[in-house]
């Protein structure tokens, strides 16, 4: 079992720009409906793709300096790095194929 692991502004850099793969950040708040509908397909998504893809959540009221960074204007939002470099991202809460979908193009 791989939840999605949180980070915050100061692990940020190394556990997502400096990551050897693909990471999925999910940019989310406690308060926020549509963030509790996608967290179980987070860390589904999580589970499939361990090993390829490192899933992280950030909690953009405690960290909000990549949030603003990145801006973050709705959440939740799903933002894919690769090579330090944001690539894509997913705004809303998705279905699972679709964030599946986006994923498999930086496999």
């Amino acid at each position: 079992m791989s939840a999605a692991a949180p980070v915050t502004d100061d692990s940020f850099k190394q556990e997502v720009l400096d990551s050897e793969i693909p990471v999925l950040v999910d940019f989310w708040a406690p308060w926020c409906g549509p963030c509790r509908m996608v967290a179980p397909v987070v860390d589904e998504i999580a589970e499939q793709y361990a090993g390829q893809v490192k899933v992280v959540k950030l909690n953009t009221d405690e960290n909000p300096s990549v949030a603003s960074q990145y801006g973050i204007r709705s959440i939740p939002t799903l933002m894919i790095f690769k090579g330090g470099q944001r690539v894509d991202m997913v705004v809303g809460a998705v279905p699972k194929t679709t964030l599946s979908n986006t994923l498999e193009k930086y496999l």
